[in-house]
Parts: C-alpha cells; sequence; structure tokens
C-alpha cells in the first residue's frame, strides 16, 4: 500500500469522526465535571473548544477537529485544528480538546490567523483510556480513572492551559508533531 493510499485512509477517519461529533454545549458540560477544568472557565479570559477530535495513524498519521472559540463567554469564532505526525503509531482514537487563554493577549495570539502548538506543548488528560493523551506530541501516560480523582493539574503555559477527555479507541505511537490551528471570526449580523 501506498503512503498516498494510507495518508486518504487517515484522512478518510478523521472527516468522518468529525459528523458523530456532540455539540458544543455537551463537550462544555463535560469539561466542567472536573473541578479543575471548572476554574479555569471560571477565571478564563476565553476558550477554545473541539468536541471531537478524530485521530488515527499508521506510521504516519494525523488528527483533526472543528471547534468554537469563546472570549467572555460569548462566541467570537470558529477554529480548525490539524496535526501531522511521524514516528511510530498505530491505532485511531477520538477525544475532546479544551484550550484556556488566561488573558487578552493570548486569546489574540490564538485568533490572529493561524496559529501552532510546538511538538512540545502538553495536555492534562481528565480521565482515563487505554492510551491517555498527555501531550500534542502523542506521548502516552496513565491518568486518573475519573475526572474528580486525577491527581495531574493543568497550569498555563505562555498564557494557554490544555485539557483533553477521551472518547473512545486505541492508539500506540511514538510519534512528534505539533497542532496547527486556524479562526475565522464570526460575521456580524447587520
Amino acid at each position: 500500500m501506498t503512503m498516498n493510499k494510507i495518508l486518504l485512509i487517515i484522512i478518510a477517519f478523521l472527516l468522518s469522526s468529525t459528523v458523530l461529533a456532540n455539540d458544543t454545549s455537551d463537550a462544555v458540560e463535560n469539561f466542567k465535571k472536573s473541578a479543575q477544568v471548572k476554574k479555569f472557565f471560571e477565571q478564563a479570559y476565553g476558550y477554545a473548544i473541539f468536541p471531537t477530535v478524530g485521530k488515527g495513524g499508521f506510521g504516519i498519521g494525523g488528527s483533526y477537529g472543528e471547534g468554537s472559540v469563546f472570549k467572555q463567554n460569548k462566541k467570537t469564532g470558529t477554529t480548525t485544528m490539524a496535526q501531522i505526525t511521524i514516528g511510530f503509531q498505530l491505532g485511531g482514537q477520538a477525544f475532546s480538546e479544551i484550550i484556556f487563554f488566561e488573558n487578552k493577549q493570548s486569546y489574540d495570539r490564538f485568533t490572529s490567523g493561524n496559529f501552532e502548538f510546538s511538538a512540545q506543548a502538553s495536555a492534562v488528560a481528565i480521565n482515563a483510556g487505554a492510551n491517555a493523551q498527555t501531550s500534542t506530541t502523542g506521548s502516552s501516560a496513565g491518568a486518573a480513572t475519573s475526572p474528580e480523582k486525577n491527581q495531574q493539574q493543568g497550569i498555563y503555559q505562555n498564557g494557554m492551559a490544555t485539557f483533553t477527555l477521551i472518547k473512545g479507541g486505541l492508539m500506540y505511537e511514538a510519534a512528534l508533531g505539533g497542532q496547527k490551528f486556524s479562526f475565522e471570526k464570526l460575521k456580524k449580523k447587520d
């Protein structure tokens, strides 16, 4: 099988995952069940939420998700997340992701058009899965069995704090790749 065919299969998997996406309000409610995430909702300047991110790989992998961006609890636009990874990886999974903006500067950086997390950026997994994601590099690590018992603590890094909620699937990987985001501002109503 050629690399092009593999990449097409991965892209088809990722796009089909977005059709099954929970809506934004359900994803927000799921994240609010975690006490440590709830405090970010109360204190953050804004956030970007991706109800479902599909991820898959076989040597070369990728992930894709569509979401919404909020500033002071008002929707300001839509966003997409894409990631291409290279390295040992096999499987597929779906997860929700939320990125909190500590202040106006971090919100403005994210919404400037195209934003990218480095491969070293990290996220806190607030539930357990067969392969709990704890960073955008796809490294796996243990996580607590419920959001309330999670011992990992979310902190702002460069004005942003990221959390993931594993929805399903199984993925093994030792791959590198940063997440890239695009932002489209909502059009004003006349």
